[in-house]
């Protein structure tokens, strides 16, 4: 299975190389690494690694919280995108299918973001959202938190739950994505969700403009 394994460590050279051979030697291959913030000598970043189906993840995060200077954020299941460019590959099915474009949007978005479930909502009068179309994990018909005020945003819910959303163009559609047992959605993983639904709504804007001319 695969784990996303969030660190703040020293922002300083060989942190990472002493992270990565202790992530080696506890029994996981590194899939792929991103660097989330640095500042005032420190750093934030994600691991994805592939580790045994079924294993514990107690002695991975006692290994990585032993090296100098380094705190385990969180570790969490998640799942590899398709493709070297999955944001790209999500845009082109929305031009290939437009007429499902945000659903398309929300059935890819768990994997990108390693989230749990992500759904598609209208958000009414006073924040209340309802559910038009949850992804592989989530329910149509749940209960979703206030969503107001109705920007990118990453926000954790009274039960612990964490969440980012963001709005869509058309009308009061907004885009929820979820996960437990996870850190906060960090801001890169926001902008993210933004850039995604932006391109979303202007490859749907050119598609509604296309059908209006002829």
């Amino acid at each position: 299975m695969l784990l996303r394994i969030r660190v703040r460590l020293p922002d300083r050279p060989g942190s990472l190389g002493r992270v990565a051979r202790t992530l080696g030697a506890a029994g996981a291959d590194v899939v792929q690494m991103a660097v989330l913030e640095r500042g005032n000598g420190r750093a934030m970043d994600d691991f994805t690694v592939a580790w045994p189906a079924g294993a514990g993840t107690e002695r991975l995060a006692a290994g990585i919280g032993s090296v100098p200077g380094v705190e385990v954020a969180g570790i969490w299941p998640t799942a590899e995108p398709q493709g070297g460019c999955p944001d790209a590959a999500v845009i082109g099915q929305v031009a290939a299918v437009p007429e499902r474009g945000p659903e398309i949007v929300a059935d890819a978005v768990p994997a990108i973001l390693s989230a749990d479930w992500a759904c598609l909502a209208e958000v009414g009068a006073g924040g209340r959202a309802v559910p038009v179309h949850a992804s592989v994990g989530g329910a149509s018909g749940a209960e979703l938190p206030d969503l107001l005020p109705l920007r990118p945003r990453a926000f954790t819910a009274a039960d612990g739950t964490q969440y980012a959303v963001c709005p869509l163009a058309r009308g009061a559609l907004a885009l929820v994505v979820a996960r437990t047992g996870a850190p906060p959605f960090h801001r890169t993983e926001v902008a993210r969700l933004e850039q995604l639904a932006a391109a979303a709504d202007a490859v749907l804007a050119v598609e509604r403009a296309g059908r209006s001319a002829v």
